[in-house]
């Protein structure tokens, strides 16, 4: 993510329809004004890899900004929680997913030097869920949690990759 991209995500999450968001599992009560999103995007934007919360990689197609991948809460040369979202309807169910999650983790594994990558999507959101089988990510449970500070309380489905099953999906 660029200082450039900033706008098309806020325009992503503030003119998004309730009915999306809510199917992803936000609550939009929690949703920070928007100054203080893009504020706290710009903070992590100049913020040495090393101390990053959160690490955003924008996925374009044909040169136009699509959706994005972050990572947060992130430790560096660890752990990080995956999250995704294509931005424009017309983008979606159309299989590209799992070929955007693909291209993205060299990002996260390498840059970050992770050991472990989670993703905790909605367990009810049925997309996200088959693009990360699809994309090697292993199912570990099902549980109640807030899986972000936008999030009301809901059934996730936990999914994770190590470094070694990402090394092995690259050969």
């Amino acid at each position: 993510m660029q200082t450039t991209d900033i706008p098309d995500f806020l325009q992503y999450w503030y003119t998004a329809d309730h009915t999306y968001l809510l199917s992803m599992g936000v609550d939009i009560n929690k949703m920070p004004a928007k100054e203080v999103l893009s504020e706290m995007l710009l903070e992590q934007l100049n913020t040495p890899i090393e101390n990053k919360k959160s690490y955003c990689i924008v996925w374009e197609n044909n040169g136009k900004a699509i959706g994005h991948s972050n990572t947060n809460p992130t430790i560096y040369g660890e752990e990080a929680k995956m999250h995704l979202h294509l931005w424009l309807h017309a983008e979606r169910k159309k299989g590209m997913g799992t070929e955007l999650i693909k291209m993205t983790l060299p990002y996260y594994f390498e840059k970050l030097k992770l050991k472990t990558l989670w993703c905790e999507p909605y367990a009810l959101n049925a997309a996200p869920n088959k693009t990360l089988e699809k994309a090697g990510f292993k199912f570990i449970k099902e549980y109640i949690t807030i899986p972000s500070f936008i999030c009301f309380e809901q059934p996730v489905k936990q999914w994770i990759m190590s470094y070694e099953d990402f090394k092995a999906s690259m050969q």
